[in-house]
């Protein structure tokens, strides 16, 4: 039974406003929704606000590209491809940009609270420390926190009222206008199937108001009802669905292709000034579509990257590299 939910990619950017605040599916280098992130640079994308559990690559590209004007999370980088964000950190220190800093357990809690539908989590992360210093509230600073989209406050600190365990810390749930999702199968009524680790993305679609799952492929809703146990998001929290394969390159789709750390050790070599950046959007991302960048990626390359069935990852890559 079709539901209309299937888009292209470009349609998919098109959903996306300015000023639209976005999420994201995957862990740091790995099942980012890079070709959607290339098509919202190329539709010159503005005013974005960033809400993650962890940055990566996607992060990168975005705030490089001058589409972010607010990210919320507690690291961005590319592992062992490049350690830190040049773009973001080359951004904060124009002042070009805010970045509301908190723990990774502390956004992990954010969105687990927002998945369940509370209006905040209780923990003890991160106390004693100057996440917590009001000085470092920048959002709050900046008279962004309007209660609506943006909670009204950072944290807030009270006392354990059952059972005496001493001060907590209140932190708001994630709330996102859209969540964008990367994985290996989506069924044709949004049913998804995410092969190995699916670190948070349960909790990312459910923060979400909108949910987009790009996928490697669109399959029958059949095929995944057969084994229902393996799937990760049911699909009346999915709104759209885009088919699009090696739509994560060049982060890593776990079965299907790794992470290509010459692209991203080039792109971080290249990419520490803005005109460095401009010069690799130039030639990796604006003029092109999803296919043109495949093209020029070259089929050598990704079948090199292509992942063993049996194993999950690439035996024609040195690990490492």
């Amino acid at each position: 039974m079709g539901t209309g939910k299937r888009i292209t990619l470009q349609q998919a950017a098109e959903i996306i406003k300015d000023g639209s605040s976005l999420t994201f599916s995957g862990f740091t280098i790995w099942r980012r929704p890079m070709a959607i992130v290339f098509e919202l640079i190329r539709q010159q994308r503005r005013g974005l606000h960033l809400i993650e559990v962890n940055g990566g690559p996607h992060t990168e590209f975005l705030v490089g590209a001058g589409c972010v004007d607010i990210w919320e999370s507690c690291w961005v980088g590319h592992e062992l491809y490049g350690k830190y964000g040049a773009n973001l950190s080359r951004k904060v220190g124009n002042k070009e940009i805010i970045v509301e800093d908190y723990s990774h357990a502390e956004m992990m809690f954010r969105f687990a609270a927002g998945a369940a539908g509370a209006p905040y989590a209780v923990t003890q992360t991160s106390l004693g420390t100057d996440i917590h210093n009001p000085e470092y509230d920048m959002l709050g600073r900046a008279g962004k926190r309007d209660g609506k989209r943006i909670p009204k406050h950072k944290y807030l600190f009270t006392d354990d009222p059952f059972y005496g365990a001493g001060p907590q810390v209140l932190v708001p749930a994630a709330k996102a206008d859209i969540a964008i999702m990367c994985v290996q199968q989506v069924g044709e009524e949004g049913t998804v199937r995410v092969n190995g680790q699916y670190y948070s993305d349960p909790e990312a679609a459910r923060t979400a108001d909108i949910t987009i799952v790009m996928a490697e492929e669109i399959v029958p809703e059949e095929y995944l009802r057969r084994e229902a146990d393996r799937n990760t998001i049911t699909s009346f929290e999915v709104d759209y669905i885009v088919e699009c394969p090696y739509g994560a390159h060049p982060t890593g789709m776990f079965g299907r292709y790794d992470v290509d750390g010459a692209f991203l050790k080039d792109f971080y070599g290249r990419t520490r000034t803005q005109e460095g950046f401009d010069d690799f959007a130039k030639e990796w991302i604006m003029g092109l579509d999803h296919l043109g960048y495949l093209e020029k990626l070259g089929w050598p390359r990704m079948l090199t990257l292509k992942a063993n069935t049996a194993l999950n990852y690439s035996t024609g890559v040195k690990r490492g590299q």
